[in-house]
């Protein structure tokens, strides 16, 4: 059983994946994210399957293109703003 699953966001799972599992998902959140999921929680679990914020913002920038990535951050709210210009800006 996975440890402290409550609050790794399944970092643990996510850490046993390919490189190609990881850009899938990723691709599907960004999907998600253009059919109304918020842009925090695309940002925070971008970050958590990739593994780190490099990675994250590599398959960001990948699956979304600069203005999608323009209007997220211009959208993000004062909370969010930080994790979202660290990862699309």
């Amino acid at each position: 059983m996975l440890n402290n699953t409550n609050n790794d966001l399944g970092a643990a799972l996510f850490k046993t994946w390919t490189e190609k599992q990881r850009s899938d998902e990723i691709k599907k959140l960004v999907q998600g994210y253009r059919n109304g999921v918020p842009i925090g929680i695309l940002c925070k679990m971008a970050e958590t399957v990739a593994g780190d914020q490099k990675k994250a913002r590599k398959y960001l920038k990948l699956f979304m293109n600069a203005a999608e990535r323009e209007a997220a951050v211009a959208a993000a709210g004062y909370a969010m703003l930080p994790i979202v210009k660290s990862l699309l800006a």
